[in-house]
This record gives structure tokens, sequence and C-alpha cells, in this order.
């Protein structure tokens, strides 16, 4: 089978990986991919939003399954575009349609879906400049700290946590105005919860699912989870706290809920949800919704799934899942992320990298990285992704820590604190 993977990152490159794995896969191309998947398959310089090139790719080189890895394009409708075209009808797709990505792709969507499935969340209420009054009187309502979300996509960075409430009817009065462009038009206010964090993947066909591994990731560039809010600095799988009572109240409560919720609503979703919750005093709520796997979970579930990646792809694509099987390593993963220095602010890039011969007992995935002439050299705020399994969380870090310390450029930075809180 020919597969065209598109995005560019770390977690493309993990999907990649294991993609090359499968009997099933034949040609192997990213688009546009970096450094790392050069040596899985083809990368073509094309960016995840040109369609029409896209199409170009898919129809050069006969691609079969296209799976999607970022949420721009699913947001922007590759799906729909492709599923339109008679040239590209054969195709199957790993990603949901234009309207299905609106549960990334509006906050707001996201809220009143959960709200008419009865799919536990925070309070909340949807703010624009014709009803701020309103939208005031309700953040006076909750108790610090105050939460504002911008409606739209915002490149991760729209998202406020604020203490005081003089400060965030501020905040909500510039978001509005364009802090964050079109994106932050309208804001979705949330009561905030308190609890830890752990992100949940399924792959779907739309009527059935198949459950992917757990994950915890670390948002903020500091140690003690300080300082600014990132893509990611690592993750670790599976999460202690998630037993099998949890599991099954986060399947009762909320994935089955969601599955049938979009089958009820005529709502065609083939292809991963990211359910973003939070554990407060051991019950599960929706934070969010991502329509794709997240990065750097991504590296630690992937290395987990022992079955055939592709065969799952190939079932949530065509409505076959109900078939296939998934089976998990019960060996630990944890993935350290490596970052230039000055992320997520300004950062330099063009550092070569080097000491990756070096590493052994654990994979690296490349996320910002490029060749310039015969050298490797760092091309984003996240560069390198280093993930090994271990006998538990403590063996599993030993390893990706001690690897990290082998691999050099100027500047780097990694939190050695993950697993802290768990």
């Amino acid at each position: 089978m020919n597969i065209l993977v598109l995005g560019s990152g770390g977690r493309e490159h993990a999907m990649g990986w294991k993609i090359r794995q499968s009997k099933k896969t034949e040609k192997l191309c990213f688009a546009p991919g970096n450094a790392g998947t050069a040596s899985l398959g083809i990368n073509l310089d094309i960016q995840v939003n040109d369609f029409p090139q896209i199409k170009n790719a898919i129809l050069d080189h006969d691609i079969e399954l296209m799976v999607v890895g970022p949420e721009i394009p699913l947001v922007e409708g590759i799906r729909d575009f492709i599923e339109s075209d008679k040239e590209l009808q054969d195709v199957k797709i790993a990603g949901p349609g234009m309207l299905a990505a609106q549960l990334e792709g509006s906050k707001d969507f996201a809220k009143n879906f959960m709200s008419r499935h009865n799919i536990p969340t925070a309070k909340y209420f949807t703010v624009t400049n014709d009803n701020i009054k309103q939208g005031i009187e309700f953040l006076k309502s909750l108790e610090s700290p105050y939460v504002l979300k911008a409606d739209g996509l915002a490149a991760g960075k729209g998202v406020l946590i604020l203490n005081e409430l003089t400060e965030a009817e501020g905040m909500l009065h510039e978001m509005l105005g364009g802090k964050f462009g079109k994106a932050s038009s309208r804001v979705v206010i949330e009561e905030f919860l308190n609890g830890v964090e752990v992100s949940v993947f399924v792959i779907t066909d739309g009527k059935n699912y198949k459950l992917l591994p757990e994950a915890k990731d670390y948002k903020r560039i500091g140690e003690g989870n300080t300082g600014l809010n990132t893509g990611g600095m690592g993750a670790i799988s599976p999460v202690p706290f998630v037993t099998a009572e949890f599991k099954e109240k986060v399947e009762a409560r909320i994935i089955r809920p969601t599955i049938n919720g979009l089958s009820a609503e005529k709502i065609d979703y083939r292809g991963f949800i990211f359910f973003g919750l939070i554990n407060v005093n051991n019950d599960p709520y929706m934070i969010e919704y991502n329509v794709r796997l997240g990065d750097p979970e991504a590296e630690a579930i992937l290395p987990r799934i022992k079955s055939d990646f592709v065969d799952l792809l190939e079932g949530a694509a065509d409505g076959t899942l109900k078939d296939k099987n998934i089976e998990t390593d019960k060996l630990t993963s944890a993935t350290v992320m490596l970052v230039s220095g000055g992320y997520p602010g300004n950062y330099e890039k063009g550092k070569v990298i080097t000491g990756l011969e070096n590493v052994s007992e654990s994979v690296v995935f490349h996320a910002g990285t490029k060749m310039k002439g015969d050298q490797l050299v760092t091309n984003g705020g996240r560069v390198l992704a280093v993930n090994s399994l271990g006998v538990g969380m403590e063996e599993a870090l030993k390893l990706s820590y001690q690897n990290s310390e082998k691999i050099n450029f100027d500047n780097k930075y990694y939190r050695k604190d993950l697993g802290f809180d768990l």
C-alpha cells in the first residue's frame, strides 16, 4: 500500500516509523516531513494546507491511504476536498472532515456538543462583542483562577489562566479586540477545574472505536510545571492513576457518548479523537477535544502499540475497525523533548546537531530538524524527542535521560523532572 503522511513534526515521524513496520506498507511519503522522516520514505516539499499540490502528490505517487497529522488541514477541509474530487475517490483517509474537525476548530462548538450529549465538563459561557456585559457577569460568578479560551485555532497560545478578576476582564477585552486575530473573535470563559490532566486517545470509523494507550504530557517549559506553555516537553505512558475503574468511567461518561453523539448528529468521523481530560477526585471531566494524535504524546504511545498500525488506520478509513485488533505493550514509555534555548519565546535555528550515533536502547524522533548540506541542524523550537521503553517509569525515564545527554546542539534544553507528579 502507498501511504502519505501529512505533517512535519515528531508526531509524523513517529507515525511514519510505526507505518514503516507494517507488512502492508510499500511506498511511504511525507508532506513536508523533516530530516528524520527522510530515512523512512520520500519527503515532498508541500505544505499541509496546499490542497492542489497534495492532490498532485496523491496522483503522482499512487497514494492509497492518507494519514493527517496536524489539525490545520483537517479544520480547513482536506478530507472534504479529496472526497469531492472524482480523480481521488479511491483514496482512503484517516482524519475527519471539516464539520467533525470543529470539535477542535471551535471551542464553542465542542462545548455545545458536550452539553447536548451530557459529557461532564466545566461550566462555560461564550462571549462576543455583542454580549460582553453578560460575559463579565459570568466571570464574576466564578472563583479564581479564571480560564479564557480563544474559540478558534491559535497555535496553542489561545488559552489563558488568570488569577485576578480585573486582569481577566482586561484580557477578555483584548482577546475580543483581536489579540489572537480571528481565533478570539469569540471567547469561551470556563470554570477552572482543579486536578491532574491526562490525554486519552481512540481511533474510530464513526461507529466503532479502539482505545489506544493513554499518556500524560508536560506543557510548561519549566520544571515543577512552571513558566510558559509549550507544545509539550515530554510524555509518559501508561499513566498510573488511569486504573481499570477510571478507564471504565472515561469510556462510559465520555468516549461512548462522544461516538454515539457524532453518529446521532450524522457527523461522519474517521480517524483519531484525542480526549484532553482532567481527573478531579477520581472523576474524569472533558477539557477539550483534539481531532488528531497529540505531540509529544504520539511519540510515547505509538511505541507501545504492538498491532499493525496500518491495519488500524485502514479500518478507521474504510469502516472495518470492528474487525481489527489492538495489542498494547505493558512496558512504560517515556519521551523527553529536546528544545532550542529560548523556546517557547525567541530562539535561533540552524544549530548543528551531533551525537545521534551514540544513542542506544532509545528511539529518537525528529521534530524540528533539517539537513543543511551534509549536516543535521535545528529547524524549530522543539527539536528532537527521545523515547525509551522500560519496566516502570523510572527505568524508561533513565534511558531517555541518558540518551538525551549524548545528543548535542547549542543551547539544548530539556526538563529533568518528567513524571514528578505521578
